[in-house]
């Protein structure tokens, strides 16, 4: 088994850190120049590590093993959320690093091929899963190329402004090669409280879940909220919050332990303590691993709006915010090596589980065999400044990686 060097994985994850350092955290945002400066030096340790490493025309980072190959893949991404921790994606892409210099130290594996990425804009500062997009092609290249062209960021800057303020407009784009390419291994920070919870140190991820993203908006009547008796009122916000009862109610019986839904955003019109709301939104999201549940939830939300729109007095319809995200399947064959690996470095101490979180790997999942692993976030907080793992648990899922790598590498290359 390759072994990996803990000082030298730690040492980078925490010089990654530096770059937008901000408090605990880290602000990086996709192709600002503090990410683009990222970017240069995890090229610069991807070439010491003994790859050959590039950024591509839409920031992908890319360290090509110099061995012919079968190619495992190891990635994730490096930008963060406007208020972002450390770990977030940038763990997958140091332990990517860390495991092609770990199988490069041992006879038994330095004759493998392990290329390693960091995607960009996996977190849609301009577009979300940018790089992972371009990487794929095919049926993303046309999502792409509208991206490249049209897509802003919340500052209004245009995307291929950005990649040519970054020197990158006009780059080749790096693609995967699917002769070389047999599977893609995605570590990652678990981004909740189970694996803390139970006491286990590493996740094997079965499925990344399915999302709906809808809203649903109710249309009353403006009126002085003073003088308008409550038997008259056409309240769109009181019939909202009715509603979102009847929703809880509706959810719960169809739910698992893993279903989730959430009301992120309310809006009420005109939003003043005077005035009866005439019309309300109600941003929703849910998901699940379970295709049939999400169909499920779907059609009681769809029953509960005609109910709710046909007994009046408010008007409610339901309108589709985004297009459908299917849950996905990690390959089972994947999965079993990093079971296998996780058992070997951490005996007792493993889970199979769900992603209730998105993640490039749920894209690679339908033209490479996929799999994800996941080390525990503490209180379970991420997408937030005080995100962290234990150095123990870093450490640990990185040797798992490393584990399941090279036993992934060596089957590939003993069936050639």
């Amino acid at each position: 088994m390759p072994t990996i060097n803990p000082e030298r994985l730690l040492g980078d994850l925490r010089t990654l850190r530096s770059f937008g350092a901000t408090g605990p955290g880290v602000v990086r945002l996709s192709l600002s120049p503090i990410d683009i400066d990222a970017r240069r030096w995890l090229v610069e340790r991807m070439n010491d590590a003994g790859l050959d490493a590039q950024i591509d025309g839409v920031g992908n980072v890319l360290g090509r093993s110099r061995k012919p190959g079968p190619a495992l893949l190891i990635g994730s991404h490096t930008d963060t959320q406007p208020t972002g921790g450390w770990l977030d994606g940038a763990l997958g892409v140091i332990y990517g690093l860390e495991v092609a210099r770990a199988l490069a130290e041992s006879d038994d594996t330095r004759h493998l091929a392990l290329d390693v990425a960091s995607w960009i804009d996996e977190e849609g500062t301009f577009s979300g899963f940018l790089g992972s997009r371009s990487f794929i092609g095919g049926e993303h290249d046309a999502s792409v190329d509208d991206a490249i062209r049209c897509a802003r960021n919340r500052d209004g800057q245009l995307l291929h402004h950005a990649l040519q303020a970054a020197g990158l407009a006009g780059r080749p784009r790096v693609r995967l090669e699917r002769a070389r390419h047999i599977g893609y291994l995605e570590p990652h920070i678990e981004q909740g409280g189970r694996l803390e919870a139970s006491g286990n140190a590493i996740g094997v991820v079965t499925t990344i879940v399915g999302m709906r993203e809808l809203r649903v908006r109710f249309t009353g009547q403006r009126n002085h909220a003073g003088t308008t008796p409550m038997s008259i009122r056409r309240d769109a916000g009181a019939t909202l919050v009715a509603f979102i009862a009847r929703m809880d109610d509706a959810f719960r019986a169809l739910a698992d332990a893993d279903t989730v839904w959430t009301v992120g955003r309310i809006d009420l019109d005109p939003g003043s303590l005077s005035v009866v709301p005439g019309q309300a939104d109600l941003y929703l999201q849910f998901r699940d691993g379970d295709a049939a549940r999400l169909r499920a939830m779907e059609t009681a939300l769809a029953a509960l709006v005609r109910e709710f729109d046909a007994r009046g007095p408010v008007g409610v319809v339901l309108e589709t915010l985004d297009a459908a995200i299917e849950p996905v399947t990690m390959d089972p064959a994947m999965q079993e090596h990093v079971a296998r690996a996780a058992q070997a470095v951490s005996p007792g101490r493993w889970v199979r589980m769900p992603s209730g979180a998105a993640h490039d790997a749920q894209l690679f999942a339908a033209h490479l065999p996929a799999c994800m692993l996941f080390v525990p976030s503490i209180g379970g907080v991420s997408h937030d400044f005080i995100e962290d793992t234990a150095d123990e648990h870093i450490v640990l899922g990185c040797q798992v990686a490393a584990a399941a790598a090279a036993s992934i590498l060596l089957e590939a290359a003993g069936n050639r």
